[in-house]
């Protein structure tokens, strides 16, 4: 699947109206770009998703991550996925909470960080491709090394961070099984230069039926 990136309001409803867009991905970073607060930005996403919208966890102790989340579940209600940052108390957090809300690891560096988010029943994996291009070397390394570890699991990769439509494909042809990128990219995605030029071959020397 293909998600968007964002928080804001407008740039949810263009990605929408594309059709092919499943869901959306929030972060603490986009929700401050919002013009409006958390809360309501939340419920305006969820209204406007044709699926899943993810709210990563603020707090940062265990017992007000789970009141955060079971919050953040009265406020989206069935398209809620949590992102739970891959730590030891967010892996505490997500084995918990796992068997009742849909569940996401993110901020994933290794492949063993990846075999704990499975333990812990999360749904998703969350790699940061270009990120960890820049910290270790080789993002799509990280991509290739989750999927192995997860061939046999329930849990899939959503590959983060990703900055043109190649470093897209070369995430999924790496293991990545969904993608969230921002609206720029979306669009980006869907064009190619030679699309254009053959569609326009096909308009000027092709005919087609009249509509009336």
């Amino acid at each position: 699947m293909i998600y968007l990136d964002s928080a804001i309001i407008e740039e949810a409803q263009i990605a929408t109206a594309m059709g092919w867009v499943k869901g959306i991905t929030t972060n603490p970073t986009l929700l401050a770009k919002s013009n409006l607060s958390p809360e309501a930005t939340l419920q305006k996403l969820a209204a406007i998703s044709p699926g899943e919208l993810y709210y990563q966890l603020y707090t940062d102790d265990f017992d007000s991550m789970v009141a955060e989340a079971r919050k953040a579940q009265e406020l989206i209600g069935s398209k809620l996925v949590l992102k739970i940052p891959a730590t030891p108390l967010g892996f505490r957090v997500t084995a918990y909470l796992s068997s009742d809300i849909s569940c996401s690891v993110t901020a994933i560096y290794s492949a063993a960080q990846a075999a704990i988010a499975a333990e812990s029943g999360a749904k998703y994996a969350i790699a940061y491709v270009n990120r960890a291009t820049r910290l270790l070397g080789d993002g799509m390394a990280l991509v290739r090394d989750m999927a192995n570890i997860l061939n046999n699991s329930d849990t899939t990769i959503l590959a983060a961070s990703l900055k043109s439509p190649e470093e897209s494909a070369s995430a999924l042809l790496a293991g990545a099984s969904h993608l969230t990128v921002p609206l720029s990219l979306l669009e980006a995605m869907a064009t190619h230069k030679f699309s254009a030029q053959t569609v326009e071959e096909f308009k000027t020397k092709g005919i087609g039926i009249t509509v009336e």
